[in-house]
């Protein structure tokens, strides 16, 4: 089993949630980086590995989706940590991964990260282009601009809002653009 620096022991499932571009996949892999044997379970990442990801994005989530409960399960059943940085704004859905720690014998620890709304669209627009651009940046573009754009993130950012008053022990993270060493931190202070 691997020692673990948070919770006293406990295995963890860390949920990092936001809306696009607020900073999860750049948190888990730091967190992954420097927490070895942690399983950084991306699930944009895997969409990847599905033959046709690039023109059926949504399709792939969906397929991938029940592949990575199966692998974040079993990760954790077998006395591992897991990271998993995934936009979950519906509480059905949420609660399926949250599930998945609870059979498995581990804690389920929601951290939230959040900007303002303004700041939400503009890194949005930016991501990519000051940052590593990960090959699925352009498809979660396209899906955006096809389901209303702006005020689809402002959705989104409403969506977490209403997320953070259903769940008590979900943490919120103040992440501001070019600030990722202060947000990692304040990230790991959560966790201790």
């Amino acid at each position: 089993m691997v020692s673990h620096r948070y919770f006293h022991g406990v295995v963890l499932l860390l949920h990092l949630n936001g809306p696009p571009g607020v900073g999860k996949s750049t948190l888990a892999r730091r967190y992954v980086r420097d927490n070895p044997g942690v399983l950084n379970c991306d699930v944009d990442v895997l969409r990847t590995l599905i033959g046709g990801w690039d023109t059926d994005f949504i399709g792939a989530g969906a397929l991938i989706r029940p592949a990575a409960l199966a692998m974040i399960e079993a990760y954790l059943a077998n006395g591992h940590d897991v990271v998993l940085p995934q936009l979950l704004v519906n509480p059905v859905e949420l609660a399926r991964f949250e599930a998945a720690a609870t059979a498995a014998g581990a804690r389920f620890v929601e951290r939230i990260l959040l900007d303002s709304p303004q700041a939400t669209l503009t890194r949005f627009a930016q991501r990519g282009h000051s940052g590593p651009l990960d090959p699925w940046h352009d498809q979660v573009r396209a899906i955006v601009e096809d389901e209303g754009g702006s005020d689809v993130l402002l959705r989104y950012h409403a969506g977490l809002q209403d997320l953070i008053r259903l769940r008590s022990e979900a943490v919120v993270i103040d992440s501001v653009e070019g600030a990722v060493d202060d947000t990692y931190s304040k990230l790991l202070e959560s966790l201790r």
